[in-house]
């Protein structure tokens, strides 16, 4: 279920879009959009969606409490689950899904800064594209401006966390013979990519359901700082 956290940032796209159909309808078009005034309007709204997304996602139980981005055991792993339990090693793989997930709890509150960077630099093109493009066009900008440094950013606080869980480690040096042997993927090769990439895919995933839902109801969602803006338009 989409929350409510990252309805603030998407709804001022949804309803940039609205009155860019609006615009239309009155003989103005979309370079009407381009002003200053527009762009801080749409920054301000993004920038409180990012600090509330990150806040929600960025807490004790942001990840492990939530089935739609709680992170699971690796695929291999998670192959040999029930005979883990059967042998008694229940409570290691629980530990272990717990840490992951603590992992990406402690990460998420470290992306605000680079999140909020790339707003800092979104131009007026990249408005445009928000406006015009797919359900999910703000969250797409954000994965491009941030996934990398975002990346670089989670990883060392994911390998703290983790290093102390035995199995992590187990799982560490079975996977990187996994690779040498082809059968195990590269991107599998440590639990830290794992749970970087999967805090990552979270993160994003919820920040793009949100803009979807609110784009569906753009009208519905109205926002006081929007209406000053684009109040001219109507």
């Amino acid at each position: 279920m989409p929350t409510a956290d990252f309805a603030t940032a998407v709804r001022a796209t949804a309803l940039l879009t609205c009155a860019a159909w609006c615009g239309l309808a009155f003989g103005l078009d979309l370079s009407s959009l381009s002003n200053s005034e527009a762009t801080a309007g749409l920054r301000k709204a993004l920038e409180q969606g990012i600090g509330r997304a990150v806040g929600r996602l960025g807490v004790p139980g942001g990840f492990l409490d939530n089935p739609a981005v709680k992170i699971p055991l690796p695929p291999k792993l998670a192959k040999a689950e029930g005979a883990m339990r059967m042998l008694g090693m229940g409570p290691e793989a629980d530990e272990l899904v717990t840490a992951m997930n603590r992992a990406a709890e402690s990460a998420v509150p470290e992306s605000k800064p680079l999140l909020l960077h790339a707003l800092e630099h979104m131009s007026v093109s990249d408005a445009k594209q928000i406006l015009t493009g797919g359900d999910d066009a703000a969250t797409q900008y954000f994965k491009r401006a941030t996934y990398i440094p975002l990346q670089a950013t989670f990883e060392p606080i994911v390998d703290t966390a983790t290093r102390k869980v035995k199995l992590a480690e187990a799982y560490d040096r079975v996977a990187k013979k996994g690779v040498e042997l082809g059968v195990l993927k590269p991107e599998d090769a440590s639990l830290k990519t794992y749970v970087t990439q999967k805090a990552l895919d979270g993160l994003f995933l919820m920040m793009a359901e949100e803009e979807r839902a609110i784009r569906k109801n753009p009208l519905g969602q109205a926002s006081g700082l929007l209406k000053k803006v684009f109040g001219a338009v109507h």
